[in-house]
């Protein structure tokens, strides 16, 4: 079920009414309604996928209380291992089993052994990669001794498949979700208010920024050949819209719509396009993923401690398996790996932590020196994004090879200019609301919160109009459900 449906505009009204009035004086209740809930916004894609969730959330809680129980080191590893292999391995088969079948098959080849391997019709499960992530992390901490094991089933079935964050997270911890249902949850207009602002902003990147950039990338980068350098490099940028409001969109809503659920999901996004440095960026993009490939790969690897040889490898390892986590291709491996080369350079002059607060913290405007970071950062990102967009590397590399052509010197010619014009305007908008909100938690958080309530309600109302006039008359998936 897309948020942006009317399906999803039917559910969810639904199941808040149900959440606050019918079942409000239990926990138990409310928490079964999630549960249930969720397994039939999840099972609207395919009811089969719905077994390899509760299997997961089922072994995963078992491990738990085993690991609970258990003071034997070695067992307790054990445990973990089952956990880890199982996980893993469900996310390896349905993702990856095809990969590495063709690339096994190609391997011998180039040594003139012809060996024979089919490949699957495997269904990617949508979500995998995030409930997967999810359930891992609660194994491994209650392993760890970080938290102690729940013996709630209906919690830790609600902490896994919690319908707003379920299918592109964000990816949360068992420590920061499930405690909360285990509390009594009270309604609060405050907050609600706050998550509807914020669902109103998701709505907004998703169906006026990402759809309507995705049409021009989408007509870039299916036929490179068709087109001049310069109308690459747009279709590039565009891309880059297209992703950041698609993703960061779908967060907006999750945690929005989280916050009517008296549940607080962690922040995803902080304004990652006003990047200084690839460090800063990867604080401040897929928040989640990024801190939980720190902390359950990356720290326990060593971290930046250690060798020089051994910060490189480590450095590598981490971006290298983000970018295989993505998907499986060589050019989502190509991403990682070229997000290293530019990280690289910070980690060796210790520099990786030096912008860790908002650019112009006291300043309407940055300095020249920060507007000069900014571009040259996202100019870096713009081009690993070519790898992540390319349906493979021969296709990537023709896109370069146009962009660093002669061609790109020449007027951009291609279908449908007035459209990419107005797009361009509302990037720019967007960006510009962007800027001015950098503090606040989203975009238009603090956006006229000191003003007179019609004079907000008109910036929602302009907002709402936008999102009428702009959004496309079919319904369109956000590009994380392929993760």
């Amino acid at each position: 079920m897309l948020f942006n449906s009317l399906d999803f505009a039917i559910f969810f009204p639904i199941v808040f009414l149900l959440y606050w009035f019918l079942f409000k004086g239990s926990i138990r209740q409310q928490n079964l309604l999630v549960v249930a809930s969720s397994y039939f916004f999840y099972g609207w894609w395919d009811w089969r996928f719905l077994f390899l969730i509760i299997f997961s959330t089922g072994l995963d809680f078992f491990i738990g209380k085993k690991l609970g129980q258990e003071q034997n080191s070695k067992k307790r590893k054990y445990y973990l291992w089952i956990s880890i292999i199982a996980n893993l391995g469900s996310l390896g088969f349905f993702k990856y089993y095809n990969f590495f079948v063709e690339n096994f098959i190609q391997a011998f080849s180039l040594f003139g052994t012809e060996i024979h391997g089919g490949s699957l019709n495997i269904i990617l499960p949508v979500g995998i990669s995030f409930y997967t992530f999810q359930t891992l992390s609660y194994s491994i901490d209650v392993y760890k001794r970080k938290m102690e094991p729940t013996s709630d089933f209906v919690a830790f079935s609600a902490f896994v498949c919690f319908f707003p964050q379920l299918v592109a997270g964000p990816i949360e911890r068992a420590s920061d979700l499930l405690p909360q249902f285990n509390k009594k949850r009270k309604f609060s207009y405050e907050k609600s208010a706050d998550g509807l602002k914020q669902i109103l902003w998701g709505f907004f990147k998703k169906t006026v920024i990402a759809d309507n950039c995705a049409e021009y990338a989408h007509m870039f980068f299916s036929n490179p050949t068709d087109y001049n350098g310069s109308s690459l490099l747009i279709g590039v940028f565009f891309f880059a819209f297209q992703i950041y409001g698609d993703f960061s969109g779908y967060s907006d809503i999750a945690i929005g719509a989280s916050r009517l659920f008296g549940i607080n999901l962690s922040r995803n996004f902080q304004f990652p396009y006003f990047s200084r440095d690839i460090a800063e960026f990867w604080r401040r993009w897929h928040i989640s993923l990024s801190t939980w490939f720190r902390d359950y790969l990356y720290i326990p690897l060593g971290g930046s401690r250690g060798s020089f040889v051994s910060k490189l490898r480590n450095t590598f390892i981490i971006f290298i398996v983000s970018g295989f986590w993505h998907g499986a291709n060589w050019t989502f491996i190509i991403w990682g790996a070229l997000n290293a080369i530019y990280f690289i350079p910070l980690l060796l002059a210790k520099r990786n932590r030096t912008n860790l607060m908002v650019i112009a913290q006291n300043s309407n405007f940055p300095t020249l020196k920060e507007t000069f970071k900014m571009i040259l950062n996202f100019t870096l990102v713009l081009f690993a994004w070519i790898f992540f967009r390319a349906r493979d590397l021969d296709q990537a590399i023709l896109y370069i090879s146009k962009i660093f052509s002669s061609s790109t010197f020449s007027i951009p010619v291609f279908e449908r200019e007035g459209g990419a014009l107005m797009t361009f305007i509302l990037i720019i908008g967007f960006m510009f609301t962007e800027w001015f909100g950098r503090h606040g938690e989203y975009g238009i958080s603090k956006l006229a919160s000191n003003q007179h309530r019609m004079v907000r309600w008109t910036i929602y109302s302009i907002i709402l109009f936008m999102i009428g006039i702009f959004m496309k008359t079919s319904e369109t998936e956000f590009i994380y459900f392929r993760f």
